[in-house]
């Protein structure tokens, strides 16, 4: 079936979703957009034509409408320049070769400032009409304002049509030309894309640095170029027996058109951004997942890096992993990914990632970002714990099963097997254990924010990082200590089943983490995303008491938590003790079937201690811990366990 066939059946079945579930109250906008755009390769000066199909599904009235315009960051006293330059001056510390670190981030430092007028980059609007009318419009450096003649009435829809000119930029952040690898385009962010408008309005988020938001749609994309570009990108490449470059299947003749120039047309369905990136020199990899969308994974590397074999390894892992990420997180629906080299670390878009090198863990962690922000469509901007904390739990999850599951293929020998397993083989799976490290460390610095901080809003650069990451990771993997990991992993597949295609918000994961689990958790979201308040138990004393054992805990920090403790008996037999929260009116169920588990009345989140006689006596007992899962994220686990002197 033709994709663009195939995607008009899907959106009469969306249509009709949003009909039937029309009492829901939820709304989002769509846009459709047509691009042509053609690029010298000489100048590096793009230039393009924008038609746009806005559909308001919102109740509100629209007297304007804002564009992003990402690439007029890259200019000498930009906000972004501006910005960088300023975390630069906060000093994080010294290394042991006695360098500096600085706040800023290493690819960005204070390069803007000094780029050449040939170096820097823009994005610029020539004209736009609203149905035909010109529209008057105002340039706030990454945002472009337009004044409507006429306002978008709700459930109005209008076209819009632009022209605008662009120079790519030498590679500073995410998008450029002539990257580290030698990559001369990573196209990213690189065409004038309107703001996205929902339940609170218009976001006009400047480009400071941060991540992204955007309407939900569909991309028609004609990019034309110097024919011995090759060309990666979002969507499906409509014109491939013009084309080739390992786009035909087998035996498929290639009849390309005649010049100088080859024009690539792409169609990307049901998404909110569209990259592409172009190289004289890549070399195209291209292999079928067995899924149910049979999904082409495709990898683009530089013809002469000397790691070709790595790159290879990639596609393989690649399509050994796909089966548990969908088991875990949901089918993925498109017909295609493509890791491409590019760009200057790995940065995740709609079907394809800008990866600079074939790490493995970087391309389990873009790759899931298809789940959190490409189909969970969370705004970055905001929530980007959301995303990114998320996909860091995720990315560690699925580097476990690799490993584990295909080590005798992956390692060359058993004494590398044997370490890498060791590794793994933790109370907690390999990257939570190092999220936990980071939050910890979040922590210690006393540079800590709420997670609520707008992500271009944060003190330093180091707090950001560590919340969106590090303690986002620590969100799920603690979510799975409160209700039980089957109920998490279970509340991650409801989510993707109820919110995939929308933009979920952190009530509305929440929403369904308690429709899952039976427990209320917003006590959770309020004080792990709202606050920096900590987690910090104790067991306070352990005393003989008559045949029994009076044991009485202590809340040291300013965050409650429901209690697992482990009683081990000097026979070696043991007990776990639940002691549930107050706040979450209900109980998690039995994590280990061997283990017998007494549950016990419910602690009041404003008392300091708890307290409660075991009937074991005190010489029987081995040892007493805190969470010996280690997934509660207390600060001082030093106190968290006793082992009995007697």
């Amino acid at each position: 079936m033709h994709y663009k066939i195939a995607y008009l059946i899907g959106i009469c079945s969306l249509c009709y979703y949003f009909s039937a579930h029309a009492q829901d109250a939820y709304w989002q906008q769509r846009v459709h957009y047509t691009i042509r755009a053609h690029l010298d390769v000489h100048t590096n000066r793009l230039t393009g034509h924008e038609h746009i199909i806005y559909e308001n599904h919102s109740p509100d009235t629209l007297h304007q409408v804002f564009f992003h315009l990402y690439w007029n960051a890259f200019q000498p006293g930009s906000m972004m320049d501006v910005h960088s330059r300023q975390a630069g001056k906060m000093m994080l510390g010294i290394t042991a070769d006695g360098d500096t670190i600085r706040d800023w981030d290493s690819r960005v430092r204070d390069r803007i400032a000094h780029l050449s007028p040939d170096e820097m980059g823009y994005d610029s609007v020539i004209r736009i009409s609203m149905n035909g009318i010109p529209q008057r419009f105002e340039t706030h450096e990454t945002i472009l304002q337009v004044s409507l003649t006429q306002p978008i009435l709700p459930h109005q829809q209008v076209s819009f049509d632009l022209d605008f000119k662009t120079q790519v930029n030498i590679q500073i952040r995410r998008s450029g030309r002539d990257n580290a690898e030698g990559v001369r385009y990573s196209m990213s962010q690189w065409y004038p894309k309107i703001c996205e408008y929902d339940q609170q309005g218009w976001h006009p988020t400047p480009y400071v640095g941060r991540e992204f938001y955007g309407v939900w749609g569909d991309y028609d994309v004609w990019l034309t170029l110097d024919k011995h570009y090759m060309v990666a990108a979002t969507g499906y490449l409509q014109n491939a027996n013009e084309i080739g470059y390992g786009y035909t299947a087998p035996g498929v003749p290639v009849k390309p058109p005649k010049g100088t120039e080859l024009t690539w047309h792409f169609y990307a369905p049901n998404v909110h951004d569209f990259v592409w990136a172009a190289d004289p020199d890549y070399v195209h990899l291209v292999d079928t997942a067995h899924n149910a969308a049979h999904t082409a994974i495709h990898v683009f590397y530089k013809n002469n890096s000397s790691q070709a074999e790595a790159w290879h390894t990639l596609l393989k892992a690649a399509l050994r992993v796909l089966p548990y990420m969908e088991q875990h997180f949901g089918p993925y629906p498109y017909h295609q990914y493509s890791f491409i080299q590019g760009g200057d670390g790995g940065m995740e878009y709609p079907m394809a990632t800008l990866i600079k090198g074939p790490s493995l863990g970087t391309a389990f962690h873009e790759w899931m970002h298809s789940w959190y922000q490409m189909m969970l469509g969370t705004n970055e901007s905001l929530y980007p714990w959301m995303d990114e904390g998320f996909t860091t739990w995720a990315e560690g999850k699925i580097s476990d099963d690799y490993y584990h599951r295909f080590a005798d293929s992956i390692f060359k020998n058993t004494s590398e097997k044997i370490a890498i397993l060791r590794r793994l083989d933790t109370s907690l799976p390999h990257g939570e254990a190092s999220a936990y490290r980071g939050y910890f460390m979040l922590v210690r610095s006393g540079l800590a924010e709420p997670m609520t901080t707008h992500a271009d809003h944060y003190e330093t650069n180091f707090a950001y990082s560590q919340n969106a990451y590090s303690k986002g990771a620590v969100f799920l993997e603690q979510l799975g200590y409160i209700i039980g990991d089957s109920l998490r992993d279970k509340t991650l597949l409801n989510y993707y089943w109820k919110w995939r295609f929308k933009h979920p918000t952190p009530v509305d994961f929440i929403h369904v983490a308690e429709q899952t689990s039976g427990v209320k958790l917003d006590w959770y979201l309020e004080y792990w995303i709202y606050t920096t308040k900590t987690i910090d138990y104790a067991i306070d004393t352990v005393q003989p008491t008559g045949t029994g054992t009076r044991i009485t805990l202590r809340k040291i920090g300013q965050m409650p938590m429901p209690i697992d403790l482990l009683i081990t008996l000097k026979n070696g037999q043991q007990q776990f003790i639940y002691i549930p929260l107050d706040l979450m009116f209900g109980e998690k169920p039995a994590e280990d079937p061997t283990i017998p588990r007494t549950v016990l009345q419910a602690w009041r989140w404003t008392d300091p201690t708890y307290s409660f006689t075991l009937p074991i006596p005190y010489q029987q007992i081995h040892s007493i811990i805190i969470d010996p899962s280690k997934r509660m994220a207390d600060i001082h686990p030093d106190d968290n366990e006793v082992e009995m002197k007697n």
